[in-house]
C-alpha cells in the first residue's frame, strides 16, 4: 500500500503529532508498505531520507497558551497538485486534517482515499483557529474525509462537535521495544538524591509554574531531592530560572531539550515523573512512555491523563493548579519505595497495551475498511 502521512505542523520542531507520525511511518516502512511523510519544515530532515517531502515554511503563532507552527501561504496549491500527481497514494492520512494551511489544502486537492487522525481536545489550537477561514474550510471541505480517527474519547468529543461522522478511537502509541524499564539512568544524576522530573514544552499549559512551587515546598521537608527539568524552549525557561534564583531554589536542573535516542535514559533517572498539566490535553504520551520504562507518575487529573493513569495504579492523579495536593502526592510516593516500584511495574503492564506494534496494525486495519468502504460507494 501506497501511504502518506501529513502533519500541519513544523516537523523539525518536537511535538505530539510528529511524534505520532514518526512511529507510523517506522512501522508501515517495516511491513513493507511504500510511506512518505509531507510536513512543512524549518530545516532539512534527514531522518526519513526520500520519504520526507517538505512543503510550507512554517511561522510560529501563539494559540491557546501554546505555540503552533504552521505554514501560512496561501500558495501551496502547486507543488500539492504536483506531488499528489506524482506520488498516486492509496491512501492519504492527515493528522489534524482541517488544521490551516497545510491538512486542509492537502484534503482539497486529494482524489485519493484520505483519513484524518483527530489530536486536539478542546481549547487547543485546532478548529477555532484562523477563523474564519477555519471555519469556512470546514464546512467545505469535511465531506471529502472518508474515514475518522481519534486519539481519545476527549479527543473525539471535541472533534465532534464541528466534523460530525462516525469515529474509530485509535490511541497514540510507544515503542515498548525502545522505551523500557531495563535502560539505565543518567549516572550525573545518580548520587543518592531523588529525582523528580518533567519532561514537556515550556509552555503555560504545562503546569511547571505548579510543580516549582510543589517543589518548594518538597524541599523544605526534604532536602535530599533534585528537580529534573527537560524540554525545549527560551522565553519561559527565563521566567522559571529568575523565579527559582529569586527564591534561593535548589537542585533545580534546566537540562533544555533531550535529544530522542536519550529520553528513556531520561525517564529512568526519575524516582517519580510529574505531568502537572493544566488541561487541555487528549492523551497522555509522556505519562504512556515513562510508564513503560517503569516509572510512577504524578500528574493532573484532567481527562486525557485519566485515559491512561488509574489513580493509584500506576501513579496518583491530583486537582490540576493546586501545587500542595501536587506536592503531599510526590512526598507521598518520594517517600515509599515499595509503593513507587510497585506503581512502576504496574505502569509497564499497561504500557504494553500501546505498544506501536498494535496500534500500526489497528490503523491499517482501518485503512481496508475505509477503502472498501469508499469502493462501496463508488
Amino acid at each position: 500500500m501506497k501511504i502518506a502521512l501529513v502533519s500541519p505542523y513544523d516537523f523539525a520542531h518536537p511535538s505530539g503529532v510528529c511524534r505520532h507520525i514518526t512511529w507510523l511511518e517506522k512501522r508501515f516502512t517495516q511491513m513493507g508498505h511504500e510511506v512518505k511523510v509531507i510536513a512543512p519544515a524549518s530545516k532539512q530532515i534527514s531522518e526519513f531520507g526520500e520519504r520526507f517531502i517538505r512543503i510550507g515554511r512554517p511561522f510560529p503563532i501563539p494559540a491557546s497558551d501554546s505555540i503552533i507552527r504552521v505554514p501560512l501561504s496561501l500558495h501551496l496549491a502547486p507543488t500539492i497538485k504536483s506531488v499528489l500527481a506524482q506520488e498516486k497514494f492509496d491512501i492519504i492520512h492527515l493528522h489534524e486534517p482541517f488544521m490551516p494551511m497545510l491538512c486542509s489544502a492537502v484534503l482539497r486537492f486529494s482524489n485519493a482515499v484520505t483519513v484524518g487522525t483527530f489530536h486536539a481536545d478542546q481549547g487547543k489550537p485546532g478548529y477555532n483557529f484562523g477563523k474564519p477561514i477555519s471555519s469556512w474550510i470546514l464546512k467545505r471541505r469535511r465531506k471529502k474525509l472518508h474515514g475518522h480517527i481519534a486519539v481519545s474519547t476527549p479527543a473525539m468529543k471535541y472533534a465532534l462537535g464541528y466534523v460530525p461522522a462516525e469515529y474509530e478511537i485509535i490511541p497514540n502509541g510507544v515503542d515498548v521495544h525502545f522505551f523500557r524499564p531495563d535502560v539505565g539512568p543518567l549516572e550525573r544524576y545518580c548520587d543518592g538524591k531523588l529525582n523528580i522530573v518533567f519532561l514537556s514544552r515550556l509552555e503555560y499549559r504545562k503546569g511547571l509554574n505548579y510543580l516549582l512551587k510543589a517543589f518548594l515546598e518538597i524541599k523544605r521537608q526534604m532536602p535530599n531531592t533534585r528537580l529534573l527539568i527537560g524540554g525545549p524552549g527560551t522565553k519561559l525557561r527565563k521566567r522559571y530560572e529568575r523565579w527559582v534564583a529569586r527564591n534561593r531554589l535548589e537542585d533545580v536542573v534546566f537540562v533544555g531539550a533531550v535529544p530522542q535516542e536519550d529520553l528513556p535514559h531520561f525517564y529512568r533517572t526519575a524516582d517519580v515523573f510529574c505531568a502537572p498539566n493544566t488541561g487541555h490535553e487528549s492523551f497522555g504520551l509522556i505519562l504512556v512512555e515513562a510508564m513503560a520504562t517503569g516509572r510512577p507518575v504524578v500528574a493532573s487529573n484532567i481527562e486525557g491523563f485519566a485515559t491512561v493513569v488509574t489513580h493509584g495504579q500506576e501513579g496518583l492523579l491530583v486537582p490540576p493548579r493546586d501545587s500542595h495536593a501536587l506536592a503531599e502526592a510526590l512526598m507521598t510516593l518520594l517517600n515509599d519505595k515499595e509503593r513507587r516500584e510497585q506503581m512502576g511495574r504496574n505502569g509497564v503492564v499497561t504500557a504494553q497495551k500501546y505498544d506501536w506494534e498494535g496500534i500500526a496494525q489497528r490503523v491499517l486495519a482501518y485503512y481496508r475498511k475505509t477503502i472498501d468502504k469508499v469502493k462501496a460507494t463508488v
